[in-house]
């Protein structure tokens, strides 16, 4: 029996990055003593009052069909707290509601880019973003962040990498895997390039809220971007609520008409009990939520200072988000090697950055998403393993 194209479009290295951490949940299973930081689910506790909501929802039975795109209510919160940040209108009429950050991209491309079309990219880049593109039918034309320069673009080089094909301009700041914060000269900069040439701008902020070397800036907040931006972003990590499945997007408001309709034969709306305490999460003071960032950054730095005299690897500083890039490119040995002989020697399990693009090879992707005495023992374990190699 054939298959639709799609299969071979959304497969590739992206999905194949994924494979060490398999093996690790694969060996927890089967008992073994696993550290796991492949992947960024939060292990802080979400804030108690959004838990209760969502509890108190159940109870009431909140368990219908909801509007396709979302309660009124939680889109208008949404975009009162994207126009507080960004010193920029916009309404609840910007807003579509999707089940995380992860379906907003996919939903976000099918509407903005199709075949014969090229979406341009800063690699590395997130393992689904290839397969988010070409999905919807077109190409993903990449631009390399150097680690020489902190992961940071290089302008010239991205305005160069401009095709008649180019429709798409695709941010992430803080930037997955690197942790790389988007300066605002670079982020002025990209919003010039995309009017000279006509492009979107879709700018993933998911992790928006965990920017701790410098304030986070979306191209929305920039003159006259609004009606070429497309933002996305979650709960997953700022409020870590992942298994919530909250998240949005904004966009001009015709573009809200076009997802829509995308939605409608796709999602059909999302959980109501869901979007209730998602309500809360975004309206309440929840001391806890600027807590996590703080927390991050405190692991980052203790991470990175904890793994410093491993023989052949550099870890370097994130500004933001919740991942470490450790350089094993010294140990002589290739990232997935590097991880596949470090979980099986010491139990420690890591995300090799191959999937991620070429200038992220021989690094490995270490979350911070585990308590300080466990990211300790990893960096002892981490320490122990890089020696036996020298």
């Amino acid at each position: 029996m054939r298959f639709s194209p799609l299969v071979n479009r959304v497969a590739g290295k992206g999905a194949a990055a994924w494979a060490v951490h398999t093996d690790a949940m694969r060996l927890r299973g089967e008992g073994r003593d696993v550290i796991l930081l492949t992947v960024g689910d939060p292990d802080m506790a979400a804030p108690a009052p959004v838990i209760d909501a969502a509890v108190a929802a159940l109870r009431a039975r909140r368990t219908t069909y909801s509007p396709i795109v979302g309660y009124p209510e939680l889109r208008a919160a949404v975009a009162a707290r994207f126009a507080a940040r960004t010193g920029q209108p916009c309404t609840a009429e910007n807003v579509v509601m999707v089940p995380g950050a992860q379906a907003g991209l996919f939903c976000a491309m099918q509407c903005l880019a199709g075949p014969g079309d090229a979406v341009l990219g800063m690699e590395p880049l997130y393992a689904t973003y290839e397969a988010v593109a070409r999905a919807a039918g077109a190409r993903l034309d990449t631009v390399p962040l150097r680690p020489e320069r902190g992961f940071h673009p290089d302008l010239d080089a991205l305005a160069k990498a401009v095709t008649p094909q180019t429709r798409v301009l695709w941010l992430n700041s803080p930037h997955n895997p690197t942790g790389a914060v988007l300066e605002r000269a670079e982020i002025a900069a990209m919003c010039d390039l995309a009017r000279r040439n006509d492009l979107w701008v879709l700018s993933d902020e998911v992790y928006q809220d965990l920017a701790y070397a410098r304030e986070h800036l979306s191209p929305w907040a920039l003159p006259g971007m609004a009606e070429r931006t497309v933002v996305v972003s979650s709960l997953s990590k700022s409020h870590a609520l992942p298994g919530f499945r909250l998240g949005w997007i904004i966009g001009p408001v015709e573009l809200a008409r076009h997802l829509h309709n995308l939605v409608l034969c796709m999602l059909y709306g999302g959980p109501p009990f869901i979007q209730d305490a998602a309500l809360v999460a975004l309206t309440a003071e929840l001391p806890e939520v600027a807590g996590m960032a703080e927390a991050y950054r405190r692991r980052a730095a203790l991470f990175v200072e904890a793994v410093a005299p491993a023989r052949g690897c550099r870890a370097a500083a994130p500004e933001g988000g919740m991942f470490v890039l450790l350089d094993v490119r010294g140990t002589g040995l290739e990232a997935e090697a590097f991880a596949r002989g470090l979980l099986d020697r010491e139990g420690v399990a890591v995300l090799p950055c191959d999937g991620f693009g070429p200038s992220a090879a021989g690094h490995l992707r270490i979350s911070l998403a585990a308590p300080d005495a466990v990211l300790a023992d990893a960096a002892l374990r981490i320490l122990r393993f890089a020696d036996s190699l020298a």
